[in-house]
This record gives structure tokens, C-alpha cells and sequence, in this order.
């Protein structure tokens, strides 16, 4: 049997997938570690995590794999990973420091100086997004506070091409990569010459394109001994977690969508034109079919506190298991008899144009709400913040029937799925797949093993279809209604204290 690997490195755990080419059935699967990664936030607002532990987990998880398959007929690698990120390295790929993540929050006020003097109007046609809390404003924060440690950078790198890197010793990355980055110009077809000028940085410090599905290089001996790999297979795919989790759940062509809610919470639509959100709260980048006679770009609404809030939860409030916590929830009748929460709690969010709000449980009646109604109120509460982003997503044109979605972490839930759905009014589709199995798909197709990308879903199962229906759709619309009164609220409280209002 001839096999496909796919890795998806997240923040919490590195999954490993084994996607058989025969059949396209995912023959093996595991993670690493048994319990969430550890992040690490020095001050408030910050989150960073060592790249070695990431190459560390993925090795424990790939010999996990050795013990249920044969990983020497892997003929292709792909590689989906946490977007955003920031990964320094010198002359000899040694990493410099700790990558500043994804929900880190210390370059906000870079980033909205930088789309106030460059110009919303440049930022908005030519990156289509503010510069925001993106890696290229991650670096400027670098270049700023830690300018001998700058001075040694060689290449900056995502998380996805710091474990390309470690795979096959080259440094490289993909238009996707440079998309999600904030380097690209979409105007110009190339790296923003007017946002490295304004920050002050090397374009050298970018590492060279390869293609999203081709060679991005090929497994060092060192790597394929380490890992029990053969020598010399290549890397053929590489994404962030969300174009890739869109490619998992076939989510190919305009007008389709779906949808994670592990440590974050997702929308991702699919577009055939270049939209940007005025208000930058909706972000656009090249999605993982994009062609430039055919253009696809991802419009993704993105939620940091999500999972992050249930794992909170299962940690400190009675150390429940995620089953448990889900069935005292299904105890409680939708409302949660009147207690909100806010999952906001996980670094600034770029839904609420990146405020930095915190998580916020209100209402609470210590002679009538339990650890139940906390448990319900949590879930109602990041559902009812993907319906809040996703009526900013219909608002700038994106037009969704169907979400799909693979069948984990919150999805999981009966109670978060009954939400969802009856909140956005869409039908929910839920697939038997993970975004390690997509990125092991794709680099099939990478590879010339599938001669499209449709062919490489052979295999893949749908699980559970759920449909909105109109009692259910008021019920929750009344719900949502009061949740998002309070939000606006807390909104309009922060913004007299920060000064922004008079």
C-alpha cells in the first residue's frame, strides 16, 4: 500500500494523517502532545511558543504513526500549520527566538499606525487588509524593540516553512504564505515595496516562493532517519490551518464555506474577486486554488477565543472532560437562564478591529446558575461571535447556503451544532476529515498523484447534515439579539475609557 502524509501544526497539538492513494481512506491518525501545548505569554497580550517543541511533537506523532502503518510506502508530504506566525532564523537555520503566534497581541498599534499612514485606502486595494497584528508587523515590532537580535535574522518564516525547513533544509515559502503575512500587493502581483519601505525591511529577510501544490523540496537524510520516512520524498503542499482546512471540506469555488472551531473559531468563505473589508475586521488572502487566469481568495472571519474558552473551562472550573462538560450543557434550556459570556479572552480580535476586550461572564445569579449554565452559556457565546463576524461577511458580499465543517473539537457538541446553525441560518454539513487529512490530500495532488484536487476526495465521508427551521431560527435570534446588545456595550464602555470616543 502506497500512502500520503499530512501534518497540520496547531497550537495546541501536531496532528499526523495517513491517507491511503488507493482508496483515499485515512488509515492512520495521531497527535502529540496527549495534552495542549503550553503557551507562552511573557506580558499581557503576548503569546509565543519555542519551534522546536513543534518539531518535537510532530516527531512523536509521526513514530505514533510507525506502529500502525508501513511509513516507508509515504510517497508525498503536506503541511498545514497556524497562520501568522513569526519564526526568525540565521545564516545557519537556527532559530533566534520564540515564534510570536498567531493571537499575539503586541503589534496591534503597529500595525494601525501603519494603516493610518500608509493610507486605508492604499492598504484596502493593494493588501486588502490593514497591516494589523499580521508577521510583517510582528517583525517591525522585532526591528524595534530587539534590533541586535534583528540584525542576525537570515529569514523570517511562518510555522508551516520553519517545519518545511526542518524537513528538507531549505528555506522557502508560498503566495499564500506571503498573503496571510500582509507582504503581498495584490495590485502589483508582488511583495509591497511601499509596506517594506515604511517598516524598514530587508526584502532578503523573505525567503524564495515555491508553489503551494508542487516540490518545495525533498526530506534530507537526517530528517527521513529521525522521522522513519524514506529519503529524498518531497514536500509537495504546504497552507495555513484555514486555506487548508477549506481544501479538507472540498471548499474549492465561490459561494462555498467552512468552518473550525478548535482553539479559534472560523468562517472561511471562498470568493472569485479581491474583496477587503473597510474596517479590516473581515480578512482577505489568496486561497489555495488560486490561479491567476482563474482568481480564488479567502474571505475569513476569524474568532481567537473559542476551544481556548472550553479548555479554560475543563481546567479550572471542575476539570471536566469535554463529554461531560457538553452533556450539563444539553441540561440547560438555550438562554442559559439569562447568563452571557463573551469568549473575547485569547488576544485582540480582529472582528472587533482589534480590541483587545477579554472574555466577560455577566449576569451571574449565584443562587441559580451552575457550572452547567457556564458550560451552555460558553458555547451559545462563541456561536453567537461567529454570527456576529458572519453577518460582517454577508454584509461585504460573500453569499453562503452551506457551511461544512469536520467533525471535531466544538463540533463535536450537539449543543454548539443546534446553535450554530439555527444562528446563522445555514446549512451545516459535517465531514469525517481534519486538516491533517487535507494537507496529506493535497500533496497527492502536489505530487501528480491526483490529476485534480476534486479526485483526491475519494474517500472522504459525510457524517451529519443539520438544517436551520424557523422556530428554532427565532428562538435563537431573540438570544443573539440580547447577546449583542451587551457586546456593543462593552464595546462602547472600552472606547470612552481608551479615549476613543468624546
Amino acid at each position: 500500500m502506497a500512502y500520503l502524509l499530512g501534518y497540520d501544526v496547531g497550537s495546541s497539538s501536531v496532528k499526523a494523517a495517513l491517507v491511503e492513494i488507493e482508496t483515499g481512506r485515512c488509515v492512520a491518525s495521531t497527535f502529540s502532545p496527549a495534552t495542549e501545548m503550553p503557551i507562552q505569554a511573557p506580558k499581557a497580550g503576548w503569546a509565543e511558543q519555542d519551534p522546536e517543541r513543534w518539531w518535537q511533537e510532530l516527531i512523536h506523532a509521526t513514530r505514533q504513526l510507525q506502529r500502525q502503518a508501513d511509513l516507508q510506502q509515504v510517497k508525498a508530504i503536506g503541511i498545514s500549520y497556524q497562520m501568522h506566525g513569526l519564526v526568525c532564523v540565521d545564516e545557519k537555520q537556527q532559530v533566534l527566538r520564540p515564534a510570536i503566534i498567531w493571537c499575539d497581541s503586541r503589534a496591534v498599534d503597529i500595525g494601525r499606525k501603519a494603516f493610518e499612514q500608509l493610507g486605508q485606502d492604499f492598504c484596502l486595494e493593494h493588501l486588502l487588509n490593514s497591516p494589523g497584528n499580521f508577521t510583517a508587523s510582528k517583525l517591525r515590532w522585532v526591528k524595534i524593540h530587539e534590533p541586535q537580535l534583528y540584525a542576525r535574522i537570515k529569514h523570517v518564516l511562518l510555522p508551516g516553512d520553519y517545519v518545511a525547513m526542518r524537513l528538507t533544509g531549505e528555506c522557502n515559502t508560498t503566495l499564500t504564505g506571503l498573503s496571510e503575512g500582509i507582504w503581498w500587493d495584490y495590485q502589483q502581483q508582488l511583495v509591497s515595496k511601499q509596506l517594506l519601505e515604511y517598516y524598514e525591511i530587508d526584502e532578503q529577510l523573505l525567503p524564495p516562493l515555491v508553489p503551494i501544490f508542487g516540490e518545495q523540496g525533498r526530506l534530507t537524510r537526517q530528517s527521513a532517519e529521525i522521522l522513519g520516512l524514506p529519503v529524498g520524498i518531497p514536500v509537495s503542499y504546504r497552507a495555513g490551518d484555514q486555506p487548508n482546512n477549506a481544501f479538507s471540506l472540498k471548499v474549492l469555488h465561490p459561494g462555498e464555506a467552512a468552518a473550525t472551531a478548535g482553539t479559534s473559531a472560523v468562517i472561511y468563505s471562498v470568493a472569485d474577486r479581491a474583496v477587503a473589508d473597510k474596517r479590516s475586521r473581515i480578512n482577505t488572502f489568496v486561497h489555495v486554488t488560486h490561479k491567476p487566469e482563474q482568481p480564488r481568495f479567502g474571505l475569513l472571519l476569524c474568532i481567537n477565543g473559542a476551544g481556548i474558552l472550553n479548555s479554560w473551562l475543563r481546567k479550572y472550573w471542575q476539570n471536566q472532560g469535554y463529554d461531560d462538560m457538553n452533556r450539563q450543557a444539553a441540561s440547560i434550556a438555550p438562554g442559559a437562564d439569562g447568563l452571557l459570556l463573551f469568549p473575547f479572552g485569547n488576544g485582540a480580535e480582529r472582528v472587533l478591529e482589534n480590541r483587545l476586550l477579554q472574555a466577560h461572564l455577566m449576569d451571574i445569579d449565584l443562587n441559580r446558575h451552575t457550572a452547567a449554565h457556564v458550560f451552555r452559556a460558553a458555547q451559545e457565546g462563541v456561536a453567537f461571535a461567529l454570527k456576529y463576524g458572519y453577518d460582517i461577511l454577508q454584509q461585504i458580499g460573500s453569499s453562503v447556503q452551506i457551511i461544512r465543517a469536520g467533525m471535531a473539537n466544538m463540533f463535536l457538541s450537539p449543543i454548539f451544532r443546534e446553535v450554530f446553525t439555527q444562528t446563522t441560518g445555514a446549512i451545516l454539513e459535517l465531514y469525517e476529515t481534519d486538516g491533517a487529512q487535507g494537507a496529506a490530500r493535497a500533496a497527492g495532488v502536489g505530487a501528480g498523484i491526483f490529476a485534480s484536487p476534486e479526485e483526491s476526495f475519494m474517500g472522504m465521508k459525510k457524517r451529519l447534515e443539520l438544517h436551520p427551521d424557523e422556530a428554532g431560527m427565532q428562538r435563537y435570534a431573540a438570544l443573539y439579539a440580547q447577546w449583542k446588545e451587551r457586546l456593543e456595550a462593552l464595546l462602547h464602555v472600552q472606547d470612552m475609557s481608551s479615549g476613543l470616543l468624546v
